[in-house]
């Protein structure tokens, strides 16, 4: 490694820096909709490309926004990033949109960030400890569209569902309790969830595919699905729930 920043610092700083110019970008009102998306995501990528370059050059670095080098498959340390998780609500103006910075180590998340621009704070794996409190009744699903097993798990568990945009922005809700747990169903990449799974399994918080097996970066096929993370406590019906749509539709989403 040619730099003296250890992984937190570096994974921070990264989420941190991201998160400035991408609100430099926005906030000068040159773009708007899809052009201010696309610019966002264009001009994040290079900065955090050129930042890895320099402080980690023998790592490998898988992101949405770059041609996906299989030659990461080769190395133990990996940074699986996001650079503007929730283009549409980055351009629409909304919070509700995050940047994904996490180090995978032999498929496993060790170090991570999930920057909230925002709000104006960072989540990192180091320092973050989830807020336990009293249960809200909540599921939080994404903004865009409803999982199958969604509200066959809210009916189960007798949850509420309340929607939002961004997997770092939902996985952070559950970690300040605002939400008992976040589901996903029907179509994520690594990028999306690495960086919010490490920050809040590190916090304390459950994180696992919805079969409850672990969740595994740095594979071949970087597709991955589904992802359930929640209090520990509600952990076993959730997942008992999902289990039980799962053997009767064969699949968390119906045809």
């Amino acid at each position: 490694m040619s730099s003296t920043l250890d992984d937190e610092t570096l994974a921070r700083r990264l989420a941190q820096g991201t998160g400035e110019i991408l609100k430099g970008v926005r906030n000068v009102g040159l773009l708007r909709d899809g052009d201010l998306g696309a610019a966002g995501d264009a001009i994040a990528q290079d900065w955090i490309a050129r930042a890895l370059a320099i402080h980690r050059p023998e790592d490998a670095v898988l992101s949405e926004e770059a041609v996906d080098d299989l030659g990461r498959l080769d190395h133990e340390r990996v940074w699986v990033i996001d650079p503007l998780d929730g283009t549409r609500e980055f351009a629409g103006v909304r919070q509700d949109w995050a940047v994904h910075i996490a180090l995978a180590v032999n498929g496993t998340v060790t170090t991570a960030a999930v920057g909230m621009p925002d709000l104006g704070q960072v989540f990192t794996s180091a320092e973050s400890r989830a807020v336990i409190g009293r249960p809200t009744n909540r599921i939080v699903i994404s903004r865009s569209s409803i999982p199958d097993v969604a509200p066959f798990i809210a009916e189960r568990t007798g949850a509420e569902m309340t929607r939002m945009g961004s997997c770092g922005a939902k996985a952070v809700s559950v970690l300040l309790g605002d939400n008992d747990a976040y589901v996903h169903a029907g179509g994520q990449y690594e990028w999306d969830n690495a960086a919010p799974v490490g920050v809040c399994q590190a916090a304390g918080l459950h994180c696992s595919r919805l079969d409850g097996s672990p969740l595994v970066y740095n594979q071949k096929d970087t597709y991955l699905p589904d992802v359930l993370i929640c209090r520990p406590d509600r952990a076993e019906e959730i997942l008992t729930a999902a289990a039980e749509f799962h053997a009767e539709h064969g699949s968390y989403l119906l045809d």
